[in-house]
């Protein structure tokens, strides 16, 4: 029996840990580039969310233009994807004012290089979001993946 998945997942930095976000402002990921991956995962973990009401909406795009393959910042042909190309649903991932310290995941299957996310609070007057998540890259066609991570 083989107990190694170090060696076929490589992590990503999805969403960064950050200060509290405290109103409707939406938070967008990095860009993720899936070369040389068959397989994407995308986790988003939260912290305390203390506003009572808030509720959280999960997009995922995908595209293949960037404005710079070494480090992307502008996904130009950004496209909401396909619920055929989700394993799970976008409404699955999203969250709402009591799921303090939860993680919630959507996989990614597309034909598309790279895939995002955006998280849209609604509601959010009087609280704060903590969010953060990661990308889990698999199937590497180059095995084993890099540790650590780049």
């Amino acid at each position: 029996m083989r107990r190694d998945i170090t060696s076929l997942l490589h992590p990503v930095p999805l969403f960064l840990p950050k200060a509290a976000g405290t109103d409707n402002t939406a938070m967008v990921s990095k860009i993720i580039d899936t070369k040389g991956y068959n397989a994407c995962m995308l986790a988003i973990v939260t912290g305390a969310l203390t506003d009572a009401d808030a509720t959280f909406t999960v997009l995922v795009e995908d595209g293949n233009v960037v404005d710079s393959e070494a480090n992307p910042t502008t996904l130009t042909d950004h496209a909401a994807v396909d619920d055929k190309y989700l394993n799970g649903t976008e409404a699955l991932a999203g969250f709402k004012y009591d799921d303090d310290n939860k993680c919630r995941k959507i996989g990614y299957v597309g034909p598309k290089r790279f895939v995002r996310v955006t998280i849209t609070p609604a509601s959010n007057d009087s609280g704060n979001i903590f969010v953060a998540g990661v990308a889990v890259l698999g199937e590497p066609t180059i095995a084993p993946t890099p540790n650590p991570p780049q």
